[in-house]
């Protein structure tokens, strides 16, 4: 069985990532990019489906583990009857290679370790040949799988049944080095690492990523993570930014709500963007927009809610029968079913981001703003229709509220571009259909008990209707605002957290439930801070930043009578709502949302 997806630790080189559990399991692997097939699939089924294990051989060892300060380096520190040692391990920043990096350090006495390595690339769909290459003094074992190779250097393993074990043991002061180098299988062996370069680069990029942060506060330390989480899930060469780095993490355990998320969301991306421009990360925001022209391309008409990394299209949802699932929970699914859906709201989150990085003095360039204003044509196309929401959903289409607060914000951006600062664009008639966009949330989106409802055919709230406040359709002590706060307050929460919403109104068109989406309970910290409720925001906050595992990540959602974190991990959506809603209890928000 898998480990509590709470156990589990990123590693990250920005281009891809592996988790690894507190035992010393290397579960989850894509190699080269977040979205390529897996190495290690054990987080999905069981050691079988491919997984690399590192750990004393002393059973009764005990770990203690963290992050080498404000990087991706993670060092285990490993307690055993014979002595001390840690493991520190990381995916090194390069330019031009593919490296997982375990270091063992002797700390005192002698600590004897164990290695098992078991590869079974494509989704557990194809067994490697494998072959020595290496020498008795520098042992390397090559394992090839159609377009992929790995080369493992560091110790020798000697093979057993699809699994290549080997033992080693450390002194005080001693140091053992294991590499696993990806390359394609075409191409010849990659030559050994530099480790301690590797080393040294890796340490001086992230923490020099993040020396400019300034948040001060009780929050400080997980506001300093979630922003290094967003960095981490952000490809360095492409731009795009993934919701998570894992796939078919369940939301309910057993049950069949298992999506991948290792995909640009624009709704997600430009959210996450939000969080680091008011961090002062502008060079992301440049980047992505340049990523989302060459996804967008010559017609921003056929825009879609989501792409590839790279900005590929094709993401055609199916499911793998190689992989039984976290715990059993089935189908695992590759693709994402969601990118043929119409979502309203998504080109409003787009332009509220960018327009908060041209408040914060990113220059508009000469392709950025005509795709700007292309989007809005696709918002205004797209009044007439009726769409999936936030919340992807799999039954009928509505008039979801929050949608149509978003189509209002991309058009109030746009008017704002042009009239106050200059640019090219129809602003009379965007301002025309703003207006008329408004008047028809505050006649149809308001329940007659005077509060803001899910979509224009229900009683029901959502808990996305915390984020009209945050683009200014409204105040956060608005009395429609308020009255909905109060209504998610007796129908969403559930054990103190929130809800997106409630399953049961069947109107996901989805079987089984789910747990409080942490993000959700995020936004209802910023709207308690902004609404003059800050002892009630202190508390939740508080509580959740508790949620957080031994190394500061957070999953999806949260199991509160399980004490146990859900679905896909690391989230992004949870790390970008938690740096907000400690923005918003410090007084700082960077939405650009100061005006109604």
């Amino acid at each position: 069985m898998p480990a509590p997806i709470e156990d589990y630790a990123l590693l990250s080189d920005c281009r891809t990532s592996a988790l690894v559990s507190r035992d010393g399991s290397i579960d989850w692997l894509c190699l080269p990019r977040f979205d390529s097939a897996s190495i290690f699939g054990a987080l999905l089924g069981d050691p079988t489906h491919g997984c690399w294990i590192l750990r004393p051989r002393d059973a009764s060892a005990t770990a203690q583990r963290h992050y080498l300060s404000d990087t991706f380096i993670l060092v285990t520190r490993w307690e055993s009857a014979d002595g001390v040692a840690e493991v520190h391990e990381f995916l090194p920043m390069s330019e031009d290679r593919t490296d997982v990096v375990r270091r063992v350090v002797g700390i005192t006495g002698n600590v004897a370790f164990a290695t098992e390595l078991r590869m079974h690339f494509d989704y557990a769909r194809a067994l490697p040949w494998v072959r020595q290459i290496g020498t008795a003094e520098e042992p390397a074992l090559s394992a090839i799988a159609g377009p992929d190779a790995v080369v493992v250097r560091g110790v020798k393993l000697a093979a057993s049944d699809h699994r290549h074990r080997g033992e080693f043991s450390v002194d005080a002061g001693e140091q053992r080095d294991l590499v696993l180098t990806w390359h394609a299988s075409h191409e010849e062996d990659p030559a050994p690492l530099d480790v301690e370069d590797a080393i040294a680069r890796t340490r001086s990029w992230w923490q020099g990523w993040a020396s400019p942060i300034a948040h001060g506060g009780p929050y400080r330390d997980a506001v300093v993570r979630s922003l290094l989480v967003l960095r981490a899930l952000t490809h360095r060469d492409t731009g795009g930014i993934v919701a998570a780095p894992t796939t078919s993490l369940p939301e309910q355990f057993g049950g069949s709500r298992n999506w991948d998320y290792r995909y640009v969301w624009l709704r997600d991306a430009a959210l996450t963007l939000e969080s680091l421009i008011a961090h002062g990360f502008l060079e992301e925001v440049h980047h992505w927009r340049r990523w989302l022209l060459r996804a967008v391309a010559g017609e921003p008409a056929e825009v879609q809610i989501m792409y590839g990394i790279g900005g590929e299209r094709d993401l055609a949802e199916r499911e793998l029968t190689s992989l039984p699932g976290y715990n059993g929970a089935s189908p695992v699914r590759v693709g994402n079913g969601a990118v043929e859906q119409y979502q309203g709201d998504v080109l409003g989150e787009v332009m509220v981001a960018l327009e908060a990085a041209r408040i914060s003095g990113l220059d508009e360039t000469e392709f950025s703003w005509p795709l700007q204003r292309a989007l809005i044509e696709r918002v205004a196309a797209g009044m007439a229709r009726q769409d999936n929401g936030i919340w992807e959903i799999r039954g009928s289409l509505q008039w979801f509220t929050h949608s149509r607060v978003m189509m209002w914000a991309a058009l109030d951006r746009g008017v704002r571009a042009v009239r106050e600062h200059g640019f090219a664009g129809d602003a009379d008639r965007w301002e025309k259909m703003r207006d008329r966009l408004r008047a028809e949330i505050d006649e149809r989106g308001v329940h007659p008990d005077g509060y803001f409802r899910q979509h224009y055919d229900t009683d029901e709230v959502d808990a996305s209707l915390l984020t009209l406040p945050q683009v200014g359709f409204c105040t956060a002590d608005d009395p429609r605002m308020l009255r909905t706060v109060e209504q998610m307050e007796k129908t969403l929460l559930r054990d103190g957290l929130l809800m997106r919403y409630r399953t049961a109104s069947g109107v996901d068109g989805l079987d089984g439930g789910e747990h409080p989406f942490l993000a959700c309970s995020f936004w209802l910290v910023e709207q308690y801070a902004a609404s003059g409720r800050r002892g009630d925001a202190r508390v939740l906050m508080d509580r959740l930043v508790g949620l957080v595992n031994d190394i500061g990540l957070l999953s999806e959602e949260y199991d509160v009578a399980g004490a146990r974190q859900v679905g896909n991990m690391p989230q992004a959506f949870s790390h970008l709502t938690l740096v907000r809603a400690a923005d918003a209890l410090g007084g700082h928000s960077g939405r650009a949302a100061d005006r109604t």
